[in-house]
């Protein structure tokens, strides 16, 4: 049913013979399923078709919201007959319009096939009535850029909020090609392609040019009209994120400077999603790890292998960054081992982070691993260094440049008397006598300007307040800026070492006043030989034999660091040359001779055995030599008793009393220790005997045999 509702003006024509049409303003009501075609003021044709009701007062306008529309291309010419909307119309529709008047000012039609829609509300109408929405309205002032276009591309129509979005007047953007306003083309060929594929488009991104050469930004949601499976038009909606894409595009570089960041810290990092799947990582998490972890795929951690500190094994889904996600809690203070693929492996500490919406929501997490490994080997450097330091027998001492003591070893405890506890707090100079005092303001001085204080020699003062020699080095202690904070003194008890001086000096002495004998002997040994050598060779011969038997006593000395020797092993000594020393009986109790003694009765030793190896037992296959000692007496005035006797020999002729063993025996050997000696010739050999003070002969007496 069609109505009519009278504007203020018609006026009707005829266009070769189509009947009557409006011409100027027009008013209709239409409904159900009709179409019909109208031309406005400015003889522009439209074919609609829609159940609606629609009134048009001023001139008809193109609206679309659910409404299907068309603009045949012919139609939109100004002037254009109807007789050429009508073709364009059949060639569209399939269908020939038929018209009669409805009166002498308009007309309608028969209903056709769906196909598009132009609606006209009349403001006479109840807002209510739901069939009498103002569609026109909708689409030509709709906050949504909308706009028509043709199978070919070109754009058949476009509301106020696309012209508005680009800045384009009507006429400069209808009518032209779409792909005039892409400056990426490959866009708009991709979306024409689809759409004439009949697939649906839904915010596609792409770039429009403004009128005034700017871009747009925008998402373009398109999809063709057809008939009989050709495409009639496309319908476009375009909506601007210009503003999204600059947000977008400065999030994008505020995620690619947080990545810089990230990427030059030298500590490992990454991050994951609220399913501990790995979202990110930096260059240092890889190089920690040994590996490349894969984004969106590995979980929980960037590592290969994971072991708690004490070497069991520790699944990746119950590490400190899983615990942390599934606790929605940043996890703190614990460690664990991670091996690399090549087999290394490295301790580190994590620090896993929830991360949280502004909701409130878990989002993921962050976590930063350090590398344990060169605190632990610091640590473990330390701990070496610090049982060096407690076990060495050197006092190690640490002081401030104040002399307040902030260290003190065992070696110190052994040393100086005191604990720890009862040293440091304490200052340094508790440890110097009074007249030592002004040694520590110089050695401050010098550790303040950087210098090493070189091993010196001083004394210091024990807790009980005895004075103990020691060798001192004093270095600088210095921050971990570098600066100097205080002094390391190691103090090394010299006590011994100054007395194996003393020692030695002594010795020395000793040895010079021992050559000196010697020298003196030999002169004598020399000069008294010579006096009874029958000829030169008996003279190189004896001199040679008393200066070896000389040579024998002093290193028996020398093996004995000059503390003496036992009577046992110089009578071996001087007799084992002449060969039957084991015709020898000895017996007596171990003294240790003095050095002197040692010199005397060692040429005294020599002479008799050189006598009984010419003459005496030693020069036969019969007989005996007993050499026989003791001690007697107490104290101070006790004597040293030694006889050498001879039996069973050969006879024994008279001996010379001019001889130079005569000598030693009589004279030269009693006479170094203080005492006497008695030469007697028996029937079958010589009896010696000396007596003198113990003192003078007795180093120490170890044992009473």
């Amino acid at each position: 049913m069609v109505r009519e509702k009278r504007s203020s003006a018609f006026a009707t024509r005829r266009s070769q013979g189509c009947g009557e049409a409006p011409l100027g303003k027009s008013s209709l009501h239409l409904h159900g399923n009709q179409s019909f075609v109208v031309d406005d003021q400015d003889e522009r044709f439209v074919h609609v078709r829609h159940d609606c009701t629609f009134v048009d007062e001023t001139r008809a306008k193109v609206v679309s919201v659910r409404a299907q529309i068309c603009m045949p291309p012919q139609a939109q010419s100004r002037g254009a007959s109807w007789a050429a909307a009508r073709d364009e119309l059949q060639e569209q529709f399939g269908d020939t319009p038929r018209y009669h008047p409805l009166s002498r000012k308009g007309f309608w039609m028969n209903e056709v096939p769906r196909a598009n829609v132009v609606a006209f509300k009349n403001q006479e109408t109840s807002d209510g009535d739901s069939r009498n929405f103002n569609y026109q309205d909708f689409f030509e002032n709709g906050a949504v850029a909308l706009h028509l276009v043709s199978a070919d591309g070109v754009i058949l129509h476009a509301n106020q909020a696309e012209l508005d979005l680009l800045g384009f007047p009507a006429q400069d953007y209808i009518g032209r090609h779409v792909a005039e306003f892409y400056p990426d083309q490959e866009v708009i060929e991709d979306i024409l392609n689809r759409v004439s594929r009949g697939e649906k488009i839904a915010r596609y991104p792409a770039r429009l040019r403004a009128h005034d050469g700017s871009i747009k930004h925008v998402e373009i949601s398109s999809s063709g009209h057809f008939r009989d499976g050709k495409l009639i038009n496309t319908r476009c909606f375009t909506v601007d994120v210009t503003d999204l894409e600059r947000t977008r595009t400065e999030l994008k570089r505020q995620d690619s400077t947080y990545h810089q960041v990230l990427d030059s810290l030298p500590v490992a990092i990454y991050t994951t999603d609220a399913d501990g799947v790995i979202t990110y990582y930096n260059r240092a998490a890889a190089e920690m790890a040994g590996r490349e972890p894969e984004i969106g795929k590995d979980k929980w951690c960037v590592t290969f292998k994971l072991f708690t500190p004490d070497g069991k094994d520790l699944p990746h889904d119950e590490c400190p960054m899983a615990i942390a996600l599934k606790e929605n809690r940043p996890v703190r203070g614990q460690q664990a081992i991670a091996q690399r693929p090549d087999g290394s492996f490295f301790p580190f500490q994590p620090y896993p982070t929830p991360l949280r919406d502004e909701t409130g929501k878990l989002i993921g997490a962050v976590n930063m691993l350090f590398d344990l490994t060169d605190r632990q080997n610091a640590e473990e450097a330390r701990h070496h260094l610090s049982a060096i330091v407690e076990s060495s027998f050197d006092a190690i001492v640490s002081k401030d440049l104040n002399t307040i003591i902030k260290s003190w070893n065992r070696g110190a405890e052994r040393l100086f008397g005191y604990t720890a506890e009862e040293a440091i707090g304490r200052s340094v100079t508790m440890l110097i006598p009074d007249d030592h005092q002004d040694e520590e303001p110089r050695i401050l001085e010098r550790i303040r300007r950087g210098e090493v204080v070189d091993t010196y020699e001083t004394i210091r003062q024990r807790k009980d307040g005895s004075l103990v020699p020691v060798s001192l080095t004093v270095s600088p202690v210095r921050s971990a800026t570098g600066q100097i904070i205080g002094a390391s003194k190691i103090a090394r008890d010299i006590t011994s070492a100054k007395e194996n001086e003393q020692r030695i000096r002594m010795l020395m002495r000793e040895v010079n006043h021992r050559v000196k004998n010697q020298y003196s002997v030999i002169l004598s040994m020399i000069r008294e030989t010579n006096k009874r050598a029958e000829n030169p060779a008996v003279f190189e011969r004896q001199v040679r034999e008393r200066i070896m038997a000389l040579s024998r006593s002093h290193d028996l000395l020398v093996a004995g660091d000059w503390r003496g020797v036992t009577l046992f092993e110089l009578l071996l000594s001087q007799a084992k040359p002449f060969g039957n020393e084991g015709r020898i009986s000895m017996s007596g109790p171990s003294i240790v001779l003095s050095p002197n003694a040692v010199q005397y009765f060692g040429i005294a030793f020599h002479e008799l055995a050189t006598n009984s190896a010419k003459y005496g037992v030693l020069s036969g296959d019969t007989g005996t030599i007993s050499v026989q000692w003791n001690a007697t007496g107490s104290g101070d005035s006790k004597l040293f008793h030694l006889a050498w006797a001879e039996t069973d020999g050969p006879k024994v002729q008279a001996i010379g009393q001019g001889g130079f063993g005569t000598v030693v025996l009589k004279r030269v050997a009693p006479e170094a220790v203080g005492g006497k000696a008695d030469l007697e010739c028996g029937s079958h050999g010589i009896n010696w005997t000396l007596e003198a003070p113990l003192a003078a002969v007795e180093a120490s007496v170890v044992s009473e045999a």
